[in-house]
């Protein structure tokens, strides 16, 4: 009996690997060959390199080391594939992933399906030990994440096409919902924050821990299309009272005047979506925001961003999910934080450093892999996320 429930929980890992493998593929039926391999900015990847690292990921941290006797699908793959993990090796240089003409689309197909293969076999014929389970948990996770940033990263490649071709001309995925209005209010006080309980966390959702907050009002609803054309219209994007230094050399270097995917057409603003170019519908939930552009606005409005402890304290009172909304905390590490030894030490704890955090999730984010106490982590001047602004005062 105790044999048929081991052999039964791999099954269920199985299962679960096959389902988000196959979402990886299902993101990218829309695109065309030429899609695959565009490379815009040095922060966006091309869809085919997604799907090769994520692969390069359970080969190099699951099967070659644990899998006796399995044979890499290709030497060069470590160094095409692997993308920050010094403890590994060399690798391509992150500018460079555009310029992959080679290995093509159909030799990257088929080596998701030699470990895709490899890997049902591996989970078919062995126990699989707590710390391998582990391990395994992280590679399912890490190409979720993968999978937000194949969705970004492919509006963005469309997005800056001259046609602006439609990613899913049926795509509604964008919509954010009815609007609450009004403040939540919470007290000071001692709270908590942090991941505990079962299933899987990230590293830097650890340890959990007491903080103190002083009285602080939220806002109910994220900032809207509306709302942030005000802000524009009253110039904005012209008075730096309102930015941080760095958010007004940002403002002029790239001459910014809207956000991300936002275009002055015949008097009209038009914004590029997964469905193509629209006019800016005012009730959505305002996007592709970066952190100088989020600041400015609630300096604008007389208000602030919510440190991420008040956005974790206030979570439950509000709706989220459909912006990674940008606080005004620093991304650093909680009370007790330590990496582990190897590369997955290299995980989240060597970015800590001149990024902000945002809490919640987004549209792109896959099914199953929120909670409140996610800590994403972007540098502030990073828009193509979808990125939002909720208040706080």
């Amino acid at each position: 009996m105790v044999e048929e429930n081991i052999l039964s929980a791999e099954k269920v890992l199985l299962n679960n690997y096959r389902k988000i493998r196959n979402r990886s593929v299902e993101i990218c039926k829309p695109l065309a060959i030429e899609d695959y391999v565009v490379q815009p900015m040095v922060d966006v990847s091309p869809p085919k390199w997604h799907l090769g690292h994520t692969t390069w990921f359970f080969e190099t941290f699951i099967l070659i080391p644990n899998s006796d006797g399995y044979e890499v699908f290709d030497p060069q793959y470590n160094f095409v594939f692997n993308s920050y993990y010094e403890t590994i090796g060399a690798r391509v240089i992150r500018t460079d992933r555009g310029n992959l003409s080679r290995p093509s689309v159909s030799d990257i197909y088929k080596y998701r399906e030699y470990v895709d293969e490899k890997m049902a076999a591996f989970l078919s014929h062995n126990i699989i030990s707590e710390d391998l389970n582990k391990l395994f948990e992280l590679g399912l996770n890490h190409e979720q994440q993968h999978q937000e940033l194949l969705l970004t990263d492919i509006k963005f490649i469309l997005g800056h096409n001259p046609l602006f071709p439609p990613y899913d001309e049926h795509s509604n995925l964008e919509k954010t919902g009815i609007r609450k209005e009004g403040m939540v209010s919470f007290s000071e006080g001692v709270y908590e924050i942090g991941f505990e309980g079962e299933g899987f966390c990230f590293d830097n959702e650890l340890n959990r821990h007491k903080v103190y907050l002083n009285d602080f009002e939220i806002s109910a609803s994220l900032v809207t299309n509306a709302e942030y054309l005000e802000f524009i219209t009253d110039g904005g994007y012209s008075d730096f009272r309102h930015w941080h230094a760095e958010g007004w050399d940002w403002v002029k270097e790239n001459k910014a005047n809207a956000p991300l995917y936002w275009h002055l057409v015949d008097g009209d603003w038009m914004q590029y979506t997964l469905q193509g170019l629209q006019e800016v519908n005012p009730e959505e939930a305002v996007s592709h925001i970066n952190f100088y552009e989020a600041s400015a606005f609630a300096s604008w409005k007389g208000m602030r961003l919510p440190t991420e402890a008040e956005w974790e304290v206030a979570s439950a009172q509000f709706e989220w999910g459909k912006r990674w909304e940008w606080t005004g905390s620093a991304y650093l590490p909680y009370p007790g934080f330590k990496k582990v030894a190897g590369a997955v030490g290299e995980y989240n704890g060597k970015f800590m450093v001149s990024q902000m955090v945002l809490r919640g999730a987004s549209i792109a984010t896959p099914e199953g892999h929120s909670r409140n106490t996610y800590r994403n982590f972007f540098h502030p001047r990073l828009q193509w996320q979808f990125t939002g602004i909720r208040l706080a005062r």
